[in-house]
């Protein structure tokens, strides 16, 4: 999984807490679900970006930093392509039923997007966000 691709982490926060994110302030976040798309263009692709993910993090980097130290990935939703999805599918989540942008301008502070992060008060499925996508097959770690 060493090639480029697009991927969304999906996190699960248990209990509702506030949340300090770097210089961007502090923010409420409830229980439930939330869904942060990213890509994996450098040198260590998919396999990097996400490993860096599933690592503990002891010195937050990126905003998604913050939130794993407080919320679980669940599961990682990714496509192996050498087409950036990444804003098309922040797009797609953003207007998925149920979809609350808890942070604006979360993971989005080198694009146009209003946010990267999206919360759901009920898991969204593959099937789902995989529909809403179109032409773009998306797999799912862990497999299962």
């Amino acid at each position: 999984m060493s090639e480029k691709g697009t991927y969304i982490l999906h996190l699960q926060l248990d209990t509702p807490r506030e949340l300090t994110i770097g210089k961007r302030g502090t923010f409420p976040l409830a229980a439930g679900w939330y869904a942060y798309v990213g890509s994996a263009f450098g040198l260590g692709g998919l396999r990097g970006r996400l490993g860096h993910h599933l690592s503990v993090v002891s010195r937050p980097h990126w905003h998604i930093d913050y939130l794993r130290q407080a919320a679980m990935v669940v599961e990682i939703w990714y496509v192996v392509s050498p087409v950036r999805y990444e804003h098309q599918w922040a797009a797609v989540l953003q207007h998925l039923s149920g979809a609350s942008m808890p942070v604006p301008r979360f993971g989005a502070s080198d694009c146009d997007c209003p946010s990267h992060l999206f919360y759901f008060e009920a898991a969204p499925s593959l099937m789902q966000v995989g529909q809403a996508l179109g032409e773009v097959e998306v797999m799912k770690w862990p497999q299962g």
